[in-house]
């Protein structure tokens, strides 16, 4: 009944639009299928998309984008949805700002372009938990992405409120908005083989809920073979012109075709040659393609605590044709519309037309252009701090908190901590007798077995050592010799994460934090107490995260002429002035260690400069000949693997800025600099 309404609405639509002359800017449109191509009110189409994520950029910033995917060739526009952004508490929600999706695919819309949004509303994306929100971990009897009822309700409810945020804002395509295609779960298929037969139920069920929802535009699942009627299911990868779908009524569709790689904190830079992005295209086009998306076309940025993995970066340039700052990055930007200009002169013919292969009897191979160009830096608008205060973060304060809560066993972190903070403190005590032989004098070995991603340990408020995993071995062991005193010792353990894993099966149970440990003192003739099932003493985060953000008037600054650099666990805050200009700004972190950083009071994300890539990895000069792969075209081997930072320029004011530290390792802040890029 629902499906005929809207029928008889678009009728009614179409007929008001023909009265009134055409002057309406929001035209409705059919959008349908058959086996060959898309249609758009029933002509077959030719769709070139591209992946921009709205809050990895500004507001600000998405006119400009969207004007420069347009001009690049583009039709379409892709986006997931963050649902632990939008929801980061139960049932308490967030649309504002970078997170006013409705107002993105309205300036999508304005800027002539169609939009796919991709609900998931697990979505990988290297994103903070793949986008799901951590409180669904501790929700009793919770089973995440299978037949599990609890998952299923929230899944539901979290769908259909974005459904009819956009239903109720005309955004679909019968009612005159932008979205032509919507996505229901992500990569499912990738996994699916680990829940058996649970699997298979929700899949079902997460079509049948979509369905459902009688959106009248088509539902596609990407990575996903078996994907149900009425369900389009769709390639992702680096080439996907030998893809098929699974039914000959659905057209030959590529959600995600991979514009670079992104980078991980001890990674080199990855590229991919704008010669081999593009013959990607061609040929999946020439073998039937119907729609293609870029992802990225934009990556931007990773700001505040949403970069995922562990490890991410939070730079999610991803070698995209526009940079993360929103320029066109040469050649690739710039290849790709001349292609695309091409293939829309083609377009009647590759969808209409009866394909015949016809094999020349060699490969046919084109040089191109070189290497990639991207936004340049200018280097006579760079400006510096000043009015350095500082403020020391207390470990006194932090182990013996009025916070701080009990346990007879080492917590999980994701569980405890939910994800507040990249921050838990253990504590515990350890006696030490003179007489008895085992503490070798106090000179002993401390031993923690953690699931990550970094660990610094401290003896009676002293710190003692540091160690870290990486991407892809985010758990680690830290062995360090400590010095313990005669009577009552306090070792305290303070586990970072670096974002939460993001993908594989049941990620969502892979650990962070001590967990089961375990932990251990070795002392003489290699003797080992453990100390994993102690009475421990936990807090949440840091002192200064709780004052600065929440009770700012009781955090106090020191100001001397003197600053303390290379200092451990320190909190600086400078004033800064904007470079002169429009253009983006980039700040330089170089001379800082690992931490946080905020501008204006906006985050703008972790930074970890001192974590370098690998000396031997980098291959230059880049062959683009052959099929490509992330560690193929690297670049900045043995370099720090971020050491630029964005600032979208409409969080800058024209006079004074704050810039605010939280450093762990040590730095110095008075090296910083803020440049613009064009």
């Amino acid at each position: 009944m629902a499906s005929k309404v809207r029928s008889a609405l678009f009728l009614v639509l179409s007929l008001l639009l023909f009265f009134d002359g055409g002057r309406s800017a929001r035209n409705p449109v059919s959008v349908s299928h058959d086996g060959r191509s898309l249609k758009i009110n029933d002509q077959r189409r030719l769709v070139i998309s591209g992946s921009i994520h709205y809050p990895r950029s500004t507001p600000e910033m998405w006119p400009k984008l969207i004007e420069y995917a347009k001009d690049g060739g583009l039709d379409a526009i892709e986006t997931y949805i963050f649902w632990n952004a939008h929801e980061p508490q139960r049932r308490q929600y967030n649309f504002d700002g970078r997170l006013d999706f409705v107002k993105f695919l309205k300036t999508v819309q304005e800027g002539g372009l169609y939009a796919v949004v991709r609900i998931g509303p697990y979505v990988c994306a290297e994103w903070n938990y793949g986008g799901l929100p951590v409180w669904l971990h501790n929700i009793p009897g919770m089973e995440i992405r299978t037949n599990n009822d609890a998952f299923k309700y929230e899944m539901a409810i979290f769908t259909r409120k974005i459904f009819s945020m956009m239903e109720d804002e005309g955004l679909l395509a019968w009612q005159g908005g932008p979205v032509i295609l919507l996505q229901i779960e992500n990569e499912y298929g990738n996994v699916m083989q680990q829940y058996g037969n649970a699997g298979k139920e929700y899949l079902k069920w997460a079509a049948g809920m979509a369905v459902s929802l009688n959106a009248s535009v088509p539902w596609i699942m990407c990575q996903q073979s078996d994907a149900p009627a009425p369900m389009i299911n769709t390639c992702n990868g680096f080439y996907c012109h030998d893809f098929e779908p699974n039914s000959p009524t659905s057209p030959k569709m590529w959600t995600e075709n991979w514009t670079g790689w992104f980078k991980a904190f001890g990674s080199t830079n990855p590229h991919r040659p704008a010669e081999d992005l593009a013959y990607s295209v061609a040929r999946f086009f020439q073998t039937g393609g119907t729609f293609q998306n870029y992802y990225m076309y934009h990556g931007g940025t990773n700001f505040g605590r949403t970069a995922g993995g562990p490890f991410i970066t939070t730079s999610y340039d991803y070698d995209a044709p526009l940079d993360e700052y929103g320029q066109p990055r040469q050649p690739k930007w710039g290849h790709l519309k001349n292609l695309h200009s091409a293939l829309k002169q083609m377009e009647k013919a590759l969808i209409y037309g009866t394909r015949q292969n016809v094999s020349l009897g060699n490969d046919l191979e084109v040089t191109a252009a070189p290497q990639t160009v991207t936004s340049k830096q200018a280097k006579d608008d760079e400006t510096g701090v000043e009015n350095m205060v500082w403020h020391k973060e207390s470990i006194f304060y932090n182990i013996r908190s009025k916070d701080l809560f009990p346990a007879q066993k080492l917590l999980e972190q994701i569980t405890t901590a939910a994800d507040r903070s990249d921050y838990m403190w253990y504590t515990t005590g350890v006696h030490v007798t003179e007489d008895d032989s085992f503490w070798n004098q106090g000179r002993v070995i401390l031993r923690v077995n953690t699931s990550g991603h970094s660990l610094h340990v401290f003896v009676n408020s002293e710190h003692a050592g540091f160690a870290y995993g990486g991407y892809g071995h985010g758990a680690f062991n830290f062995e360090q010799p400590i010095n313990l005193k005669p009577g009552k010792n306090y070792i305290t353990l303070l586990s970072a994460t670096v974002g939460l894993q993001n993908y594989g099966p049941l990620f969502e149970l892979v650990p962070a934090g001590i967990n089961t440990g375990p932990v251990e003192i070795v002392g003489s003739n290699n003797a080992t107490k453990d100390l994993s099932r102690k009475v421990w003493l936990y807090k949440i985060g840091l002192r200064g995260e709780d004052d600065l953000f929440t009770n700012p008037k009781d955090f106090t600054w020191t100001s001397a002429s003197d600053l303390p650099v290379n200092t451990l666990f320190i909190w600086y805050k400078a004033e800064f002035r904007a470079p002169n200009g429009s253009e983006s700004v980039i700040v330089n972190l170089g001379s800082m260690g690992k931490g946080q950083a905020w501008v204006n009071g906006e985050s703008i994300g972790r930074y970890w400069p001192l974590y370098t890539s690998p000396e031997d990895e980098c291959s230059e000069p880049c062959d683009y000949r052959g099929p490509y792969n992330p560690s193929k075209c690297t670049t900045q081997c043995g370099e720090g693997t971020q050491i630029w930072y964005h600032v979208p320029r409409s969080w800058l004011n024209e006079g004074l800025n704050t810039l605010v530290l939280f450093e762990e390792l040590g730095g110095d802040p008075s090296q910083i600099k803020f440049r613009t890029v064009h």
